[in-house]
């Protein structure tokens, strides 16, 4: 009989499966549009309030001192960690930062609009505050971690830049319309959706890697701690003012000596020797003070001396606020073609005339030419302000930029916490003195950035 066996060398190879498709790679979008979610609602903090303030305190009965840490409280804790939080979104990874930032703020938001009173307010916003600057580093590097190619990156910079300016131009409107539709409460329930949204997209987003950062505490809190006394001894004044003052002045001392002696300070003090990145600061610096002080006591006055609701007071801020994404949009054009220098010259001396020209305003002024003499101030710090920061980012190398662009933010928040402290205790004592002083002061430091703006480089240099 023969044998059935086979050959092992005839028997056929087996067929490997055909190869799966490779995965596609996830979209950039959850990422760009929580990021961007994320950064509309921290900019919207900072000015949704302003509007709400005289219905705070008609009803807790707070003077003017209490309304003007209901800003600052948020302000100047977002402005303080701003220096540090770059950092440590690096160590813990992106999307872990912006979303433990992002839970907080949310359960912040609901704090302030269940606070019981002026002292849970306040520490629910100061709370809102360090959630926010947890927040804005990382929601930037959200967007650039998920658009590798730099065309489709700078494209989406720009969609996110965007919703924070846009997010600027509503505020006082929306604050005006959730105070008379709803409370003053409103105005921070409205982030609990919001919020929430941005977590749901960001579970779609992958997760980010943590990279090695260094943490310069000591610098941290030296730093926050002066800037939160010098803003105590602004809005209380007398003799605790004195107090907090040298404080400050002690705090700030301390802060230079440990930044100058630190392999890795929170701010390299050697920046500023780069001309470009001391004036662009400073003329940050300068533009919030006249963009938020602005706003702050105007909002009061136009409900306060005018009598107007809190919904007609935010209307009147419609104008000047209605076309700053367009005017950002425009000076990046002009800045593209002619450098950075012609718009920010320009931007800042329209802001200085807008201020200048609102000197013109009293009781008597229609509502009218009130709002229209509004626009001046705001379209010249838009158009100043975005090629300050682009000629900013190109002054200094790919690995300092996140540091610069922190400063930068850091000076100007701060700066219109300064501008809130300072033009409330002019309010304090009456309008008569409350606007032409804060007119003339945003007026005066404008135009000091602006003749220091002719120090920066001119095109194609």
């Amino acid at each position: 009989m023969a044998s059935t066996q086979t050959d092992p060398a005839a028997v056929p190879p087996p067929v490997p499966p055909p190869a799966s498709p490779p995965a596609a790679p996830p979209s950039p979008r959850p990422a760009l549009v929580a990021a961007t979610l994320g950064f509309a609602l921290i900019t919207l903090d900072t000015s949704v309030v302003n509007v709400a303030l005289p219905t705070i305190g008609a009803e807790w009965g707070t003077g003017m001192a209490g309304l003007q840490w209901v800003v600052d409280a948020y302000t100047l804790s977002f402005a303080a960690l701003l220096l540090s939080t770059g950092a440590l979104a690096d160590r813990v990874g992106a999307s872990r930062a912006f979303g433990a930032g992002a839970v907080v703020f949310t359960l912040a938001s609901a704090g302030c609009g269940l606070a019981p009173g002026l002292p849970w307010l306040l520490a629910a916003r100061a709370v809102q505050g360090v959630a926010a600057a947890v927040m804005l580093p990382a929601s930037l590097a959200l967007v650039r971690e998920a658009y590798g190619d730099p065309g489709r990156r700078a494209r989406a910079v720009a969609l996110w830049a965007a919703g924070g300016t846009v997010a600027v131009a509503l505020g006082p409107v929306a604050g005006g319309a959730l105070t008379a539709a709803w409370s003053w409460r409103g105005v921070f329930f409205v982030n609990l959706p919001l919020g929430l949204l941005a977590l749901v997209l960001l579970a779609r987003v992958p997760g980010s890697a943590r990279r090695p950062a260094p943490m310069d505490v000591p610098g941290q809190v030296t730093a926050a701690v002066a800037l939160g006394a010098l803003t105590f001894a602004a809005i209380e004044g007398g003799p605790e003012g004195g107090a907090a003052l040298a404080v400050a002045v002690a705090a700030f001392a301390a802060f230079l000596r440990i930044e100058a002696r630190r392999s890795g300070p929170v701010v390299p003090l050697d920046l500023f020797r780069n001309r470009t990145v001391a004036v662009a600061v400073a003329a940050g610096a300068a533009n919030s003070v006249a963009f938020y002080g602005t706003i702050f006591v105007f909002g009061l006055f136009f409900q306060q001396r005018l009598g107007l609701s809190a919904l007609m007071a935010g209307l009147m801020f419609l104008p000047m606020t209605g076309l700053l994404a367009v005017v950002n949009v425009l000076s990046a054009k002009v800045a593209a073609r002619y450098g950075a220098r012609l718009p920010a010259l320009v931007g800042q001396a329209v802001a200085v005339s807008g201020l200048l020209a609102l000197l013109a305003v009293d009781e008597h002024t229609s509502l009218t030419a009130q709002a229209l003499l509004l626009v001046p101030m705001s379209l010249g710090v838009g158009f100043s302000l975005p090629p300050l920061i682009a000629a900013l980012m190109e002054a200094v190398p790919a690995e300092r930029a996140g540091t610069a662009a922190g400063v930068l933010n850091a000076a100007r928040q701060t700066a219109g916490a300064l501008a809130v402290a300072v033009f409330g205790s002019l309010a304090a004592r009456g309008f008569d003195l409350a606007l032409p002083v804060s007119l003339l002061i945003g007026a005066g430091l404008l135009t000091l950035t602006t003749l220091a703006s002719l120090r920066l480089p001119r095109a194609g240099r």
